[in-house]
């Protein structure tokens, strides 16, 4: 693909991404052109509908978070601070908050599917490394991780979301976060904390819940 052509799809992408979680999948793909700065002609010749563009983005987030994981292994010399940077680099990238936004209208394919599974197999990696490293408490699981990123990453409600402007208050409440799921040494010993209830969480458990249709009695 010619470097303006990527260049135009990653701006077509991130705006998507915010728009989709500012307005909704239903959100006008005009305001998707206007706030990516491309001709409507850009946009509609690369996807030939709204689906094919959540699609795209979908794939697009897995293959970002992917690479954010090999990233952090390779550059962290300690397991432990390579998942402490991977969960904030997943907090930039918005992930926890569009993810939930996209699941409600995803077509899973195979091209996603080998996507996540590329996806989870380096998570893994990265939660072996930092459970063999003696620092990540035994309990926690990938899924647990992605959760936790979910939960935090959601917009601030109403005036709420002046606080956190820039991106600041996130990256805080992920480190006070973080900070409990982490054995750090001490001078003296200290108390093993208590085990977190209910089972470790795998990003296979995450992908088997998303595909199971929702149910109502």
């Amino acid at each position: 693909m010619r470097a303006d052509a990527e260049r135009s799809r990653r701006r077509i992408l991130d705006a998507a991404r915010d728009v989709f979680l500012e307005r909704g999948l239903d959100a006008p793909l005009d305001l998707i052109v206007r706030r990516a700065g491309v001709g409507p002609a850009t946009l509609y010749r690369r996807y030939a509908d709204r689906e094919a563009l959540v699609r795209d983005l979908t794939g697009d987030l897995l293959s970002r978070l992917e690479a954010a994981a090999h990233q952090a292994a390779r550059e962290e010399g300690d397991a432990y601070d390579a998942v402490r940077r991977f969960v904030h680099a997943a907090a930039d990238l918005r992930m926890g908050a569009v993810i939930p936004v996209l699941l409600e209208r995803l077509v899973v394919d195979q091209e996603l599917i080998e996507g996540r599974t590329r996806t989870s197999g380096a998570l893994d990696d990265l939660i072996r490394a930092a459970h063999e490293s003696g620092r990540l408490r035994p309990e926690v699981g990938a899924g647990d991780l992605i959760l936790l990123s979910i939960r935090l990453s959601r917009p601030l409600p109403g005036g709420l979301s002046r606080l956190d402007a820039d991106g600041t208050l996130l990256h805080r409440h992920l480190d006070l976060a973080l900070d409990g799921l982490t054995r750090q040494a001490t001078p003296t010993p200290a108390p093993a904390p208590a085990p977190a209830p209910g089972e470790p969480l795998t990003f296979a458990d995450l992908v088997a819940a998303a595909d199971r249709p929702n149910t109502t009695d």
